[in-house]
């Protein structure tokens, strides 16, 4: 089995943060000034996103970069399911 990368632990942790935020690609784009197919590349593992990217992230959805960055198992806020292992 594959090993998952930093990028697709933190794309993926990105991403469930932002639903959990109830924020669309294109929601999060205009917070934070950042094109919606870059954040998509960055959910997707493909783009890795720098520290000052990642404090733009981290304010629009009010957490700070090591809720970010933190690839432990998560369920989501209503505790319905377990987000797949980061």
């Amino acid at each position: 089995m594959a090993r998952t990368s930093a990028s697709q632990k933190l794309g993926k942790r990105l991403k469930q943060l932002r639903l959990e935020s109830g924020l669309t690609q294109e929601k999060l784009s205009i917070a934070t000034g950042l094109s919606q197919t870059y954040i998509s590349g960055v959910e997707n593992g493909i783009r890795n996103p720098s520290i000052k990217t990642l404090d733009k992230l981290a304010k629009a959805l009010g957490v700070s970069i090591s809720d970010i960055t933190n690839f432990k198992t998560y369920k989501l806020k209503d505790n319905s399911r377990v987000i797949r292992h980061l």
